[in-house]
């Protein structure tokens, strides 16, 4: 038998086992230069207590190769873009969603994006999320806590979540700063380490009061870092709400209906505890993986990954649903899928100059991993090397389709991989193959 037949043959015996995971990110945030400019021209680059940080497209795909991630949810982070001038907020809004709806376009199964709005402005943010959701294609739309004191669940929002409803929208949530607080209390301890906490589960729970959840089903929504105090703060809330009720002062809302409707991201601290507390409040399929990119360092989130994929079963989470699978369920047919048209097949014979030969590999191990684990169109790059002589590697490629193939050589990862090995390589044929008959 031919070593073509045999790699044939090993391909398609190996498909029905390839990874099927492509991890989703749903908490992470680009900043964009228009953003940043009008933030700064307003002197509001530190109104959250830390400065924003840079941010670079290409940064954060290199960063998410690294990670293992597949896909990134985008989101405008705080502050709020609005000053007063809801004309100008509007603007930044408009131009921030476009160039987020260009980076998905230029970067296909990368990136995904939730819109940003011009809110407390009703009539603005109603305009832009039509505009967004109908003609830019934006996967949801990204909500602030409040709005310049303007919370979640203000019956002046019930226009905006009318028309969310009707497009069964995905809301990402995000804290921003109380629209009271003390200056130097924050400034003592970060807004991110306890305010944003109490901020989300403030809106939350305002949300539940005003019944918006169970008033707007199709509603889908993201609750941020785990939960926040929300584990903590829903039995308090379960038990004073007849109370509350038999004194006039609320009226009667169904909370657990309400809770039915929101996921949770576990951006932050997912020790242990948290998760427990978490799933005191919801269910496995309710909980999804988020970095917090580009706030929080890159080892920290990387290394933090690693931890929380290796606990998550013993809290009964299935990592392929945290990382990916819930995920897809939210967001149906606007994740990319594995799944595409005709297979490529394809072997490469190479020929590595002998001292190059411990380097090379090192080289080619690092990106069939990361090709395999973040390119939902690369379905195996599996490397062997002949007995007779090592410095002779067959690599088996399959690829989903040509798109794939294409989008796989512009990546980092394989960039650095050709740019790193040019001088290592002696010889290089590259050999397009059919299946054997009967092995499709």
């Amino acid at each position: 038998m031919s070593i073509r037949n045999l790699f044939i043959i090993l391909a398609f015996m190996t498909l029905s086992a390839l990874p099927s995971t492509a991890q989703i990110d749903l908490h992470s945030h680009a900043i964009t230069k228009g953003y940043l400019d009008y933030i700064k021209a307003n002197d509001a680059e530190m109104d959250e207590g830390f400065p924003i940080p840079a941010w670079d497209a290409e940064q954060h795909i290199a960063f998410m190769d690294r990670a293992g991630i597949q896909t990134s949810v985008l989101t405008m982070p705080a502050p709020q873009p609005w000053f007063g001038d809801a004309e100008a907020s509007a603007a930044v809004c408009r131009s921030y969603n476009e160039e987020c709806a260009a980076l998905k376009a230029r970067y296909p199964g990368r990136f995904l994006f939730c819109a940003a709005l011009p809110l407390p402005d009703v009539p603005h943010a109603l305009d832009e999320a039509r505009y967004a959701l109908e003609f830019l294609g934006a996967d949801g739309i990204k909500l602030a806590t409040n709005s310049y004191g303007q919370y979640l669940g203000d019956p002046a929002l019930d226009t905006l979540m009318a028309y969310l409803d009707q497009q069964n929208a995905v809301v990402i949530l995000h804290p921003h700063k109380p629209s009271a607080v003390n200056a130097q209390l924050i400034a003592d301890v970060p807004l991110a380490s306890y305010e944003y906490l109490v901020e989300t589960t403030r809106a939350v729970l305002n949300m539940v009061a005003h019944d918006v959840l169970v008033r707007y089903p199709h509603l889908k929504v993201v609750v941020p870092h785990c939960g926040s105090f929300l584990p903590n703060a829903l039995p308090r809330f379960r038990s004073l709400l007849p109370v509350m009720v038999k004194q006039g002062i609320m009226q009667p809302v169904d909370v657990e209906a309400n809770l039915s409707h929101l996921y949770y991201d576990l951006a932050g601290a997912p020790t242990d505890e948290v998760l427990d507390a978490l799933l005191t409040i919801t269910t496995p399929d309710h909980i999804l993986y988020g970095s917090d990119y580009p706030y929080v360092a890159e080892p920290v989130l990387i290394s933090g990954k690693q931890a929380l994929e290796s606990r998550l079963a013993s809290h009964g989470l299935n990592p392929q649903d945290v990382f990916t699978d819930n995920a897809r369920r939210l967001f149906g047919e606007n994740l990319p899928l594995r799944q595409y048209g005709e297979r490529i097949v394809r072997l490469a014979e190479i020929e590595v100059v002998p001292e190059y030969l411990e380097e090379y590999m090192a080289f080619a191990k690092e990106v069939g991993e990361t090709s395999v684990k973040v390119e939902p169109g690369v379905l195996t790059l599996f490397s062997m090397q002949t007995k007779e002589d090592p410095c002779k590697i067959y690599i088996l490629e399959i690829y989903a389709n040509q798109e794939a193939y294409q989008s796989h050589i512009q990546t980092a990862h394989f960039k650095k991989y050709k740019e790193g090995t040019a001088q290592m390589v002696k010889s290089l044929k590259l050999i397009d193959v059919n299946p054997l008959a009967g092995m499709k």
